[in-house]
């Protein structure tokens, strides 16, 4: 048997956990303030090397104002395209009332599947629903193992017990990282991307394809009713995706103007007042005109770095989220190794 996969997302990676934190985890907020100052530092440092001091190049050929031109249209520009681009993405929510009543139908039909799955109303929490899931396939693990124990096959047995065990914790593992969370926040994602169901169903269709022949009607039945749950959640956890990327695009949009209202305001302020008899003197040891200068810039490429932070999470889960089913794209999560 192959081993089975890490039982988290980060374990099923080569990637580094800085890396992962700046790409998933990190709040997008504070990960906009990273690179803000680090942005600031990197230009102050540079005007400081330098060996023309910007004050003296402003009596020149004075640099911030095309500087502070190009800044301005292009957060005019980006600002608009992303907003308008955002909007198409979100115009799958409007149409007319036939495209909506479809939607509502196949949702209805799902709820329907699911209601018959766990025997009750499906909770309509996302967390909870997906929590529901997870512990639901538990229970059929569990049941197949216990089908399963009076077979005459030890290869059978022993396949069935290392695959339950290992399915069953994780299932556990998976259902804590979901208690109490909201919808909207990282976190629901997160734990439904560490729930490698694409493995688990590959792996419980080759046991039960390499031990067709010994298996009784019930046995049988117990492989589909657990096949039939993971199945299940793929679809959920796509739905639940695509919902949690409309909430991350109208985050962005509104995160966007928030910041290009300053960003604008600062860039004009530094086209139309800043020159290099501004503010005289230095602030320990760095001229006072170069640290404007700096903050200017910085401001006004906060829009983009907004853009980044967003775009870089959106990305991240999309690539590892491209396949439904049983098809498992990254060889990490084939062999049980860490390799990306």
């Amino acid at each position: 048997m192959a081993d089975e996969p890490a039982d988290t997302m980060r374990g099923r990676g080569s990637d580094s956990r800085v890396r992962l934190w700046i790409l998933l985890d990190a709040n997008r907020g504070v990960l906009v303030v990273a690179m803000a100052a680090v942005l600031f530092a990197v230009l102050v440092v540079l005007g400081t090397l330098d060996a023309t001091p910007l004050r003296a190049t402003m009596r020149g050929t004075d640099p911030t104002d095309t500087v502070f031109q190009a800044l301005i249209t292009s957060i005019i520009t980006g600002v608009t395209l992303v907003v308008t681009i955002n909007q198409l993405v979100l115009s799958a929510e409007l149409g007319p009332l036939g495209t909506q009543r479809s939607r509502m139908s196949s949702s209805m039909e799902f709820r329907a599947d699911t209601d018959d799955l766990f025997g009750d109303v499906s909770p309509p929490d996302p967390a909870a629903f997906l929590s529901a899931l997870v512990a639901t396939s538990a229970d059929r693990a569990e049941t197949l193992r216990e089908r399963t124990l009076s077979s005459d096959d030890p290869e059978l047995r022993n396949a069935v017990e290392e695959y339950t065990d290992n399915l069953v914790d994780h299932a556990r593992t998976v259902t804590d990282q979901l208690d109490g969370v909201e919808f909207g926040t990282y976190d629901v994602l997160e734990a439904a991307l560490n729930y490698n169901y694409s493995w688990k169903i590959f792996r419980v269709r080759q046991i039960r394809h390499d031990h067709m022949d010994d298996l009784s009607d019930e046995q049988r039945q117990a492989f589909d009713d657990l096949i039939r749950v993971l199945t299940f959640f793929g679809p959920a956890r796509e739905h639940f995706k695509t919902l949690y990327f409309r909430w991350e695009l109208v985050d962005l949009s509104r995160a966007m103007i928030y910041t290009s209202i300053p960003a604008l305001g600062v860039s004009i302020v530094s086209l139309l007042f800043l020159d290099a008899s501004s503010f005289p003197g230095a602030t320990l040891g760095v001229d006072n005109v170069l640290l404007l200068v700096c903050l200017g810039v910085t401001a006004a490429v906060v829009p983009f770095l907004v853009l980044v932070a967003y775009i870089l999470r959106i990305a991240t889960i999309a690539k590892r989220t491209l396949a439904i089913g049983p098809f498992i794209l990254r060889e990490s999560e084939r062999s049980g190794g860490n390799g990306d």
